[in-house]
C-alpha cells in the first residue's frame, strides 16, 4: 500500500478514530488506520471500560458490606484483588474484538500498527510506509499528566494506565488529584476495603455545582475516604518502606503516609514526536488548535477527541467524529455546538450535567431564570431503594426553553438523558412536565421537576378564582 492515495488516513485508534474509520469506509472511503499502540485507545484499555468494571466490583462489595436496611445480615465482603484485576481485564477483553485489528480489516480498512509522522501536508510515514491521502484526522487521546512534584521520579506510583493491571489490594491509597478520575478511583478502592486519602489543590470536583458536589463530598466521607482538600503537594518520598506525601495547607505542613500512590492529576494531549510543523499543523501545550469544524490550521487534516484540547470526553470524541465526516466526505460545513453536552462523574451517588449551570444562566438571563428542583427523598422508587441522597436542578427561561440540568443521586448518568435531548432538540419545558413516566421510577423526579415550572399558575390564586367562577355553572 506504500505510495497509495488514501480517502482518509486517520491517526489514532480509541474511540473518535476507530468511529471515523468505520464511518468513512461503510460510506465507501478508502481509508487507512494508524496506531502505534493498543487498539481502542485510552477509552478501552486505561480508562471508563476498566474503571467501570472496577466501580462496579467495588459497588459490589459495598452491597455485601451494608445491607442491613433492606432485613439482610451483611458482612465484610473477602475480597481477592487479582480476581478484581481479572474481572477488569475480562471486561476489556469481551469488548476488545469490537476494536480489533481484524474487524477493521475486514471493513476494508488498511490498518498500520506503528507511530505516524507528517512528512508533508499531505503524507505520513508509519510502520515502513508512505501514505498520501485526500484528508488526515488526528484523533491521537490523551495520557495521564505527571505533575512536576519533588521526588515523584524516584517513587513507584500508579497513573489510570497502570492502576487497573494492580493485583495487590492497598493497605492505603494516596490520590493526588479530586477530579472526576481521582473520585471515582478513590471510592472503588474504599469500598474494596483500602484505606484511601485523596489530595486536592483546590476543591474536589471543581467543575460542577458546588452544592450537588457537597453531596458527593458527604458520601466519600460516610464511606470512609479521608479529604484533604485545599492542600498543595510539596514533595513526594519513601520512608521506611512506606510512601510519603507532604502537603501544605491552611500554611501548615502535613505528612500523609501510606502504601501506594496514584497520580490522576489531568491530562495531556499526545502530539509529541509528530512531525506536525513539516504538516503545517499549529498546535499548543493544551492540544491541536482547531476551528468549529475541527480543521487545524491545514485545512485538508482534522484533530478531534483530547488531542484537540476542550472537553476530554469518550463522546466527545465520538460526536467529533460525525462532524468531520460531513465535512470531510460529505462536504456540508458542519460545525462543533456544544450546549447539549453532558457529562457524569461515575461515583456513588452519581453527578451529571448538561447545558448551563446556574450561574452561566443567571448571567444571561437575570431575574428572569427559572431554577426547578426535586429531591430524591421524595421520590417513591428512591425510597424503596434506600437511595434518597441527591437532587435534580433544571435552568429553564422564563418562557421555558431548557436551558441546562444537574442530576446528584443513583443512576444521574441515564436519568439525565431526557434533560440532553431537550436541549439539543429545543424542547420547552412542558414536553417533560406532560410525559407519561412510568411509576415507580428513579426519572419520576425529572417529570416532577419540570411540573413545578406551572405552579405558581396552577395552583395559584388566579387559577382558584377561575376555578369558583366556572363552578357556578354546576
Amino acid at each position: 500500500m506504500s505510495g497509495d492515495r488514501f480517502d482518509i488516513c486517520v491517526i489514532g485508534a480509541g474511540s473518535g478514530g476507530l468511529s471515523v474509520a468505520y464511518g468513512a469506509s461503510h460510506m465507501g472511503a478508502k481509508v487507512a488506520l494508524i496506531e502505534r499502540d493498543r487498539m481502542g485507545g485510552d477509552c478501552l484499555n486505561f480508562g471508563c471500560v476498566p474503571s467501570k468494571a472496577l466501580l462496579a466490583a467495588g459497588h459490589a462489595a459495598d452491597v455485601v458490606r451494608d445491607p442491613e436496611a433492606f432485613g439482610v445480615a451483611g458482612r465484610e465482603p473477602d475480597v481477592t484483588f487479582t480476581k478484581v484485576r481479572d474481572h477488569i481485564k475480562d471486561v476489556i477483553a469481551t469488548i476488545a474484538p469490537n476494536d480489533s485489528v481484524e474487524r477493521y480489516e475486514g471493513f476494508g480498512v488498511h490498518v498500520i500498527s506503528d507511530h505516524a509522522r507528517f512528512v508533508g501536508p499531505d503524507e505520513v510515514e508509519a510502520g515502513g510506509q508512505r501514505l498520501k491521502a485526500r484528508r488526515f484526522v488526528i484523533a491521537t487521546g490523551s495520557r495521564a499528566m505527571v505533575p512536576p512534584i519533588p521526588g515523584l521520579d524516584t517513587v513507584p506510583y500508579m497513573t489510570n494506565e497502570t492502576v487497573f493491571d494492580n493485583g495487590e489490594r492497598p493497605q492505603h491509597l494516596i490520590v493526588i488529584g479530586g477530579g472526576p478520575i481521582g473520585c471515582e478511583l478513590a471510592q472503588a478502592h474504599r469500598h474494596l476495603g483500602a484505606d484511601v486519602t485523596v489530595v486536592e489543590m483546590f476543591s474536589i470536583l471543581p467543575k460542577d455545582d458546588a452544592d450537588f458536589v457537597d453531596i458527593v463530598r458527604q458520601r466519600l466521607t460516610d464511606d470512609g475516604v479521608n479529604l484533604v482538600e485545599g492542600a498543595k503537594v510539596q514533595s513526594v518520598a519513601m520512608l521506611d518502606g512506606q510512601m510519603r506525601v507532604t502537603v501544605e495547607r491552611d500554611g501548615a505542613v502535613e505528612h500523609i503516609d501510606g502504601s501506594h500512590l496514584l497520580v490522576a492529576a489531568g491530562r495531556r494531549p499526545n502530539i509529541e514526536d509528530m512531525d506536525l510543523e513539516k504538516a503545517g499543523v499549529a498546535y499548543e501545550r493544551t492540544g491541536i488548535t482547531v476551528d468549529p469544524r475541527l480543521r487545524t490550521s491545514n485545512k485538508r487534516i482534522y484533530a478531534i477527541g483530547d488531542c484537540a484540547g476542550g472537553y476530554q470526553f469518550t463522546h466527545v470524541a465520538n460526536y467529533h467524529a460525525g462532524i468531520v465526516i460531513r465535512n470531510a466526505l460529505l462536504r456540508l460545513p458542519a460545525k462543533v455546538n456544544y450546549k447539549a453536552l453532558p457529562w457524569v462523574t461515575y461515583t456513588d451517588p452519581e453527578l451529571a450535567h448538561v447545558g448551563m449551570n446556574e450561574a452561566e444562566a443567571r448571567r444571561e438571563h437575570g431575574d428572569s431564570l427559572r431554577v426547578l428542583t426535586f429531591p430524591y427523598h421524595e421520590n417513591d422508587r428512591a425510597i424503596a431503594e434506600r437511595e434518597t441522597a441527591g437532587m435534580v436542578k433544571a435552568v429553564v427561561s422564563k418562557k421555558g426553553k431548557v436551558l441546562g440540568a444537574t442530576i446528584v443521586g443513583a443512576h444521574a448518568g441515564e436519568i439525565i438523558h431526557p434533560w440532553v435531548l431537550a436541549i439539543s432538540s429545543g424542547l420547552k419545558i412542558g414536553a417533560m412536565a406532560q410525559m407519561i413516566a412510568p411509576y415507580p421510577t428513579m426519572g419520576e423526579i425529572n417529570k416532577r421537576a419540570a411540573g413545578s415550572f406551572y405552579t405558581p399558575s396552577v395552583f395559584g390564586p388566579r387559577m382558584k378564582a377561575v376555578v369558583r367562577f366556572l363552578g357556578r355553572f354546576g
